[in-house]
């Protein structure tokens, strides 16, 4: 008898002993794949383990005997779909978003609570110097505030200008809103990814730029409250400020925990605090992008179509609560239960 049939008469044999254990493996891997783990039955789950062992020391015994070609392509696929069906996870894309923003993202600003109140307390620091220096001398507001920032409002702006540019874009055709919306969310977003990156450097890069940005909110206020203002200013602010500076605040948080990794390693290595620290540290930034997206959205509509103030400004607060609500709550119950 030769070489090649003595193979295949093996091979007939060695897939005859075992072919009813593979096709019920792959029977339920097949079920898996298309319904998730959790439309197994308790038998079969069960029986997935013991035939995903078995079938794993049928295909390392099949490469010891050299078996066709044929037969181990079938094992290596079907061990290989078993091995996806049992380690790989289970969620889809949909799933694993709706975690990320009923769970992680607010868990992670919940557990990062003390950062994100310094964060705050930094730009509060920052607006009020910036405040008080342009009341001692108004020509800091030129020091403080970059050109391209300031635009119209300047220092030299009259009472009429300032009204203007504050209460202007009512009649704002919606193309130009939407343009106006994407150049926002993209200048906005490299700020807060500046601030977070920045954070790795011992977080003193990222409380500055915090501190500054806050400066040039309370010198931007101040030219404004000089005018006689300071309501319509805050009115004006509130509606896409209160979720944009939380954003920049969110974001240095992030930062923060980062270099905390850096300053404060602990019993870990240095490079395994930080990526430790990075699992909460990035949902924060993700959460930052999530804001700055609304708050541009805020700024290039809402606040261009509501031109009431007093309305501004409950707008603005309202959205305020309500990112505040969904991070204090989202979660809770389901965290309690793990």
């Amino acid at each position: 008898m030769s070489n090649v049939a003595a193979a295949l008469i093996r091979s007939v044999r060695f897939r005859a002993e075992r072919e009813a254990d593979w096709r019920a493996l792959e029977h339920i891997v097949t079920k898996a794949e298309k319904r998730g783990l959790q439309s197994l039955t308790f038998q079969e789950a069960q029986s997935l383990a013991t035939l995903y062992r078995q079938a794993m020391a049928s295909l390392s015994t099949a490469r010891e005997i050299s078996l066709d070609n044929a037969l181990l392509q079938y094992l290596e696929a079907l061990c290989a779909r078993a091995y996806l069906a049992v380690y790989a996870p289970q969620q889809q894309l949909g799933g694993l978003m709706s975690r990320l923003f009923l769970t992680g993202m607010p868990g992670a600003a919940r557990r990062l609570l003390p950062l994100i109140l310094i964060a705050y307390l930094i730009l509060a620091l920052g607006a009020a110097v910036g405040y008080l220096l342009f009341q001692d001398d108004p020509t800091w507001y030129n020091t403080i505030v970059p050109g391209g920032l300031a635009g119209d409002r300047g220092l030299n702006a009259t009472r009429e200008q300032l009204m203007s540019a504050i209460y202007s874009g009512g009649d704002a055709g919606s193309g130009d809103l939407a343009a106006f919306a994407s150049v926002l969310f993209s200048h906005n977003t490299r700020i807060a990814i500046f601030i977070f990156s920045l954070g790795v450097l011992i977080c003193v890069p990222s409380a500055v730029l915090t501190f500054y940005n806050g400066m040039i909110l309370g010198a931007f206020v101040a030219l404004h409250a000089d005018r006689g203002l300071l309501t319509d200013i805050l009115a004006w602010l509130s509606i896409h400020g209160i979720t944009e500076l939380s954003a920049v605040v969110i974001a240095c948080a992030g930062g923060l925990h980062l270099g905390q990794a850096i300053l404060f390693p602990g019993d870990m290595r240095r490079r395994d605090a930080l990526r430790y620290n990075a699992r909460d540290a990035v949902k924060l930034a993700i959460l930052a992008g999530v804001m700055l997206t609304a708050a541009a959205g805020l700024e290039a509509f809402g606040r261009q179509w509501i031109q009431d103030p007093a309305i501004r400004a409950s707008v603005g607060i309202a959205i305020g609560l309500a990112w505040l609500t969904w991070l204090a709550f989202a979660g809770r119950k389901e965290g309690r239960a793990r």
